[in-house]
């Protein structure tokens, strides 16, 4: 299972369950969250899609604290499984 896929899961669940999965670029600033998914409830989470049992980069994880600090909650989703456990918890 590619990264890709998951990534291409995750945003056709958040439009089944009328949310938003937005790709999440900014310039000048690596290691930020892949996704920030907004669900119908107003729930907001920044994700980080990784290929199957791959891990964050150090530098990805010291953003992910920083978001963290300020209240921001990140997951890491490395499977379709994950991505229906979020769906469930959340949608």
């Amino acid at each position: 299972m590619r990264e890709s896929n998951i990534e291409k899961y995750l945003t056709d669940r958040m439009k089944c369950i009328g949310g938003k999965s937005y790709k999440w670029v900014s310039p000048g600033n690596n290691g930020v969250p892949d996704r920030i998914i907004i669900f119908p409830s107003g729930k907001i989470i920044f994700v980080e899609l990784k290929a199957p049992g791959k891990v964050p980069t150090a530098y990805q994880k010291l953003v992910h604290r920083e978001l963290k600090k300020i209240n921001c909650e990140v997951l890491v989703i490395d499977s379709l499984k994950n991505v229906d456990d979020l769906i469930k918890k959340w949608g």
